[in-house]
């Protein structure tokens, strides 16, 4: 990835599959748990969840990440065969209503992965970096997916019990230094793997927008950065702000961060964050609002 502000993106996936070159990557999130922290519970059964997963593409998503296990802070982990059984049928039925869809499956497990990723999903999205379980490694090797790198600091049941760094930026800096040259040993290609800084997963608020801030300092490593900020506690430590009521600072903050140059967002509200990015492309003469 290059580094002017109007650069597009482009992703290698899985069966030599490259998504973009695009201006920017919207991945719609979808919830197959019962505990998520923004919509656990109102979708569970696999029929709903793939009319929400085709709703999401309708709005305009470009990727739709599908998880079983809720990553919040202070969540339970779920076995395997449970996390299996919420996301394999979705994963299928999307495929089969739409066969084009770009899947992503987010688990830190070997064996949903690779059940995910042979059913057809092209992207795994690991917020362990490879540490829960060190068969994903495997998995990612050779299968050859897309993989989303993310940093956090302990596992989503510890992570946020007094976080600490000495200079966060520069800590997950070397973090992805070193786990991007383990990818490479182990024969994942570059093109592969995009950077999520892990926004609340082990940061306090202040080390949050110290990330935000400081976010050109990620591009070092030429892999797009991913962002996932989407209705997060920051906003509620910044503005006082609950639930779906975080929407606003979210767009806000994306809008922002695409001008920055950031190019893949997750996020919960798709066509807003579509329209609001096509729209600052507009204004910074980089393309056409419904283009």
């Amino acid at each position: 990835m290059s580094r002017g502000r109007a650069d597009n993106v482009s992703w290698d996936v899985l069966r030599g599959r490259t998504l973009g070159p695009a201006p920017f990557f919207v991945v719609g999130i979808l919830n197959a748990t019962p505990d998520s922290f923004y919509d656990g519970g109102g979708a569970c059964d696999a029929g709903a969840l793939v009319d929400k997963a085709l709703h999401l593409l309708d709005r305009g998503a470009d990727i739709l990440d599908i998880g079983g296990e809720s990553t919040r802070p202070f969540a339970e982990a779920v076995p395997a065969d449970v996390e299996l059984q919420r996301v394999l049928p979705v994963v299928e039925g999307v495929l089969r209503a739409h066969p084009d869809a770009v899947l992503s499956v987010d688990t830190t497990k070997a064996c949903v992965a690779r059940a995910c990723l042979e059913a057809g999903a092209v992207i795994v999205n690991d917020v362990s970096a490879m540490g829960a379980d060190p068969g994903l490694m495997d998995v990612v090797a050779d299968l050859k997916p897309g993989y989303v790198l993310m940093h956090s600091q302990g596992a989503p049941g510890n992570m946020q019990v007094a976080p600490r760094y000495d200079d966060v930026v520069d800590e997950i800096r070397a973090f992805f230094a070193a786990r991007l040259e383990a990818l490479v040993r182990a024969g994942v290609p570059d093109g592969n793997v995009v950077l999520d800084p892990g926004i609340g997963f082990g940061k306090t608020l202040e080390h949050n927008l110290e990330i935000l801030q400081n976010i050109e300092r990620f591009f070092e490593f030429g892999r797009p950065v991913y962002m996932g900020l989407s209705n997060k506690s920051l906003w509620k430590g910044l503005l006082g702000r609950d639930g779906r009521d975080r929407n606003a600072p979210t767009l806000a903050a994306t809008v922002a961060l695409y001008g920055r140059g950031v190019r893949i967002h997750r996020v919960h509200e798709v066509r807003e964050t579509r329209d609001g990015l096509l729209v600052a492309r507009a204004l910074a003469g980089e393309g056409e609002v419904g283009c």
